[in-house]
Protein backbone atom coordinates (compact mmCIF):
# COMPACT_ATOMS: atom_id res chain seq x y z
CA UNK A 1 0.00 0.00 0.00
CA UNK A 2 1.21 3.19 -0.61
CA UNK A 3 1.75 5.91 1.98
CA UNK A 4 -0.07 8.91 2.63
CA UNK A 5 0.88 11.93 0.93
CA UNK A 6 2.15 14.50 2.93
CA UNK A 7 1.62 17.40 1.35
CA UNK A 8 -2.21 16.98 0.16
CA UNK A 9 -3.18 15.94 3.69
CA UNK A 10 -1.67 19.32 5.22
CA UNK A 11 -3.71 20.72 3.14
CA UNK A 12 -6.90 19.24 3.11
CA UNK A 13 -6.60 19.38 6.96
CA UNK A 14 -6.14 22.90 6.82
CA UNK A 15 -8.81 23.60 4.71
CA UNK A 16 -11.20 21.11 6.44
CA UNK A 17 -10.27 23.18 10.24
CA UNK A 18 -10.85 26.34 8.47
CA UNK A 19 -13.95 25.21 7.34
CA UNK A 20 -14.80 24.01 11.19
CA UNK A 21 -13.54 27.66 12.85
CA UNK A 22 -15.79 29.06 10.42
CA UNK A 23 -18.67 26.86 11.11
CA UNK A 24 -18.13 28.17 15.36
CA UNK A 25 -17.92 31.62 14.35
CA UNK A 26 -21.36 31.32 12.51
CA UNK A 27 -22.18 29.97 15.48
CA UNK A 28 -20.91 32.45 17.92
CA UNK A 29 -22.56 35.55 15.52
CA UNK A 30 -25.91 33.76 15.87
CA UNK A 31 -25.62 34.16 19.52
CA UNK A 32 -24.45 37.71 19.09
CA UNK A 33 -27.61 38.53 16.58
CA UNK A 34 -30.17 36.82 19.27
CA UNK A 35 -28.97 39.10 21.91
CA UNK A 36 -29.13 41.96 19.40
CA UNK A 37 -32.70 41.37 18.65
CA UNK A 38 -33.54 41.18 21.84
CA UNK A 39 -32.39 44.97 22.62
CA UNK A 40 -34.11 45.55 19.33
CA UNK A 41 -37.44 44.10 20.47
CA UNK A 42 -37.35 45.87 23.66
CA UNK A 43 -36.28 49.36 22.09
CA UNK A 44 -39.98 49.13 19.99
CA UNK A 45 -41.54 49.58 24.08
CA UNK A 46 -39.64 52.13 25.63
CA UNK A 47 -41.18 55.81 25.49
CA UNK A 48 -39.18 58.21 22.88
CA UNK A 49 -36.30 60.00 23.17
CA UNK A 50 -34.84 62.63 21.76
CA UNK A 51 -31.45 62.48 19.80
CA UNK A 52 -29.41 65.62 18.24
CA UNK A 53 -27.39 63.39 15.69
CA UNK A 54 -26.96 60.24 13.52
CA UNK A 55 -24.19 58.78 15.59
CA UNK A 56 -24.40 54.97 14.66
CA UNK A 57 -25.02 53.35 17.70
CA UNK A 58 -27.11 50.34 16.94
CA UNK A 59 -28.63 50.21 20.88
CA UNK A 60 -30.73 52.49 19.34
CA UNK A 61 -32.09 50.75 16.49
CA UNK A 62 -35.95 50.58 15.82
CA UNK A 63 -36.45 53.32 19.02
CA UNK A 64 -38.79 55.52 18.17
CA UNK A 65 -37.12 59.23 18.53
CA UNK A 66 -37.88 63.04 17.76
CA UNK A 67 -35.42 65.52 16.97
CA UNK A 68 -35.55 69.52 15.52
CA UNK A 69 -34.24 69.56 11.90
CA UNK A 70 -33.01 73.13 11.50
CA UNK A 71 -32.44 72.89 7.98
CA UNK A 72 -32.17 70.79 4.94
CA UNK A 73 -28.28 70.83 3.54
CA UNK A 74 -29.32 68.16 0.78
CA UNK A 75 -31.49 65.74 -0.11
CA UNK A 76 -30.73 62.07 -1.70
CA UNK A 77 -33.56 59.53 -3.07
CA UNK A 78 -33.46 55.75 -2.36
CA UNK A 79 -35.55 53.06 -3.63
CA UNK A 80 -38.30 52.46 -0.75
CA UNK A 81 -41.89 51.43 0.17
CA UNK A 82 -44.88 53.69 1.95
CA UNK A 83 -46.76 52.47 4.95
CA UNK A 84 -49.68 52.18 2.63
CA UNK A 85 -47.58 50.03 -0.06
CA UNK A 86 -46.59 52.36 -2.35
CA UNK A 87 -43.39 51.19 -4.11
CA UNK A 88 -41.06 54.17 -5.47
CA UNK A 89 -38.70 57.13 -4.30
CA UNK A 90 -37.78 56.98 -0.73
CA UNK A 91 -36.58 61.00 -0.16
CA UNK A 92 -33.87 61.31 2.67
CA UNK A 93 -33.37 64.80 4.30
CA UNK A 94 -29.89 65.81 5.75
CA UNK A 95 -30.89 67.68 8.77
CA UNK A 96 -28.88 70.02 10.33
CA UNK A 97 -29.68 70.04 13.89
CA UNK A 98 -29.39 72.47 17.02
CA UNK A 99 -26.25 70.98 17.62
CA UNK A 100 -24.82 71.25 14.86
CA UNK A 101 -24.76 67.88 13.76
CA UNK A 102 -25.80 65.92 11.09
CA UNK A 103 -28.89 63.13 11.11
CA UNK A 104 -30.52 61.62 7.90
CA UNK A 105 -34.65 61.89 8.30
CA UNK A 106 -36.74 59.56 5.56
CA UNK A 107 -39.29 62.00 4.72
CA UNK A 108 -41.51 60.13 2.59
CA UNK A 109 -42.00 58.23 -0.90
CA UNK A 110 -43.24 58.71 -3.72
CA UNK A 111 -43.22 57.22 -7.20
CA UNK A 112 -42.37 60.43 -9.39
CA UNK A 113 -38.27 59.91 -9.67
CA UNK A 114 -38.00 63.96 -10.60
CA UNK A 115 -40.32 64.86 -7.37
CA UNK A 116 -38.28 67.87 -5.71
CA UNK A 117 -39.62 67.82 -1.63
CA UNK A 118 -40.39 71.44 -0.38
CA UNK A 119 -39.89 70.49 3.42
CA UNK A 120 -37.67 73.39 4.87
CA UNK A 121 -37.12 71.42 8.29
CA UNK A 122 -39.05 71.29 11.78
CA UNK A 123 -39.81 68.47 14.49
CA UNK A 124 -39.84 65.40 13.31
CA UNK A 125 -40.41 61.73 15.12
CA UNK A 126 -40.15 58.45 14.00
CA UNK A 127 -38.28 54.91 14.37
CA UNK A 128 -34.46 55.29 14.09
CA UNK A 129 -32.73 52.40 11.47
CA UNK A 130 -29.27 52.22 9.86
CA UNK A 131 -28.71 54.90 7.43
CA UNK A 132 -28.79 53.07 3.41
CA UNK A 133 -25.72 51.67 2.70
CA UNK A 134 -23.76 52.74 -0.37
CA UNK A 135 -20.37 51.31 -0.26
CA UNK A 136 -19.60 48.76 -2.90
CA UNK A 137 -19.72 44.60 -1.37
CA UNK A 138 -15.79 44.47 -1.01
CA UNK A 139 -15.84 47.69 1.08
CA UNK A 140 -18.55 46.56 3.30
CA UNK A 141 -16.79 43.48 4.25
CA UNK A 142 -13.66 45.20 4.93
CA UNK A 143 -15.33 47.85 6.64
CA UNK A 144 -16.26 47.49 10.36
CA UNK A 145 -17.14 50.49 10.57
CA UNK A 146 -21.21 50.67 11.97
CA UNK A 147 -23.74 52.56 9.66
CA UNK A 148 -24.82 55.28 11.19
CA UNK A 149 -28.46 55.90 12.35
CA UNK A 150 -31.84 57.19 9.73
CA UNK A 151 -35.19 59.15 11.80
CA UNK A 152 -38.37 57.19 9.51
CA UNK A 153 -40.73 60.26 10.12
CA UNK A 154 -44.11 59.37 10.71
CA UNK A 155 -45.22 62.16 8.94
CA UNK A 156 -44.40 62.57 5.28
CA UNK A 157 -43.34 66.10 3.53
CA UNK A 158 -46.29 67.29 1.57
CA UNK A 159 -46.75 65.33 -1.40
CA UNK A 160 -44.78 62.20 0.12
CA UNK A 161 -46.78 59.30 1.82
CA UNK A 162 -44.86 58.03 4.66
CA UNK A 163 -42.62 55.31 4.44
CA UNK A 164 -42.82 52.18 5.47
CA UNK A 165 -41.31 52.05 9.34
CA UNK A 166 -38.14 49.37 10.00
CA UNK A 167 -39.50 46.23 11.06
CA UNK A 168 -37.34 43.72 13.06
CA UNK A 169 -38.81 40.70 11.06
CA UNK A 170 -36.61 42.10 8.26
CA UNK A 171 -33.41 41.60 10.20
CA UNK A 172 -31.81 38.33 8.36
CA UNK A 173 -30.47 35.69 11.39
CA UNK A 174 -29.08 33.22 9.12
CA UNK A 175 -25.89 32.19 10.80
CA UNK A 176 -26.83 28.48 12.08
CA UNK A 177 -27.80 28.02 8.35
CA UNK A 178 -24.46 28.97 7.60
CA UNK A 179 -22.71 27.29 10.53
CA UNK A 180 -24.44 23.82 9.35
CA UNK A 181 -23.19 24.60 5.59
CA UNK A 182 -19.56 24.80 6.81
CA UNK A 183 -19.60 21.84 8.98
CA UNK A 184 -21.18 19.94 6.02
CA UNK A 185 -18.54 21.46 3.62
CA UNK A 186 -15.85 19.74 5.96
CA UNK A 187 -17.45 16.52 6.22
CA UNK A 188 -17.71 16.07 2.58
CA UNK A 189 -14.09 17.54 1.76
CA UNK A 190 -13.06 14.93 4.57
CA UNK A 191 -15.28 11.71 3.04
CA UNK A 192 -13.89 12.91 -0.83
CA UNK A 193 -10.01 12.97 0.66
CA UNK A 194 -10.86 9.10 1.99
CA UNK A 195 -12.46 7.78 -0.62
CA UNK A 196 -9.24 9.01 -3.20
CA UNK A 197 -6.99 7.52 -0.85
CA UNK A 198 -8.54 4.45 -0.28
CA UNK A 199 -8.56 3.90 -4.44
CA UNK A 200 -4.66 5.14 -4.43
CA UNK A 201 -3.90 2.56 -2.13
CA UNK A 202 -5.69 0.02 -4.34
CA UNK A 203 -3.09 0.92 -6.86
CA UNK A 204 -5.63 2.47 -9.17
CA UNK A 205 -3.63 3.49 -12.51
CA UNK A 206 -3.10 6.82 -12.77
CA UNK A 207 -4.63 8.82 -15.74
CA UNK A 208 -1.33 9.26 -18.45
CA UNK A 209 -0.56 12.47 -19.98
CA UNK A 210 -0.49 12.29 -24.11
Amino acid sequence: MRGVPLIPTLLVGLAVAAMIALGFWQLDRRAQKESALAVFAANTMQPTITIESGAADASLLFRHARSACQSVTRWARQGGRGVQGLQGWRQIATCRTHADATLLVDMGVTRDPMFRPHWPGGVVSGTLTRAPDHRPLIAGIFDSAPQPLMLVSDQAAPGLEPSAPPDIASVPNNHLAYAVQWFLFAGVAIIIYVLALRLRARGAPEPRIR
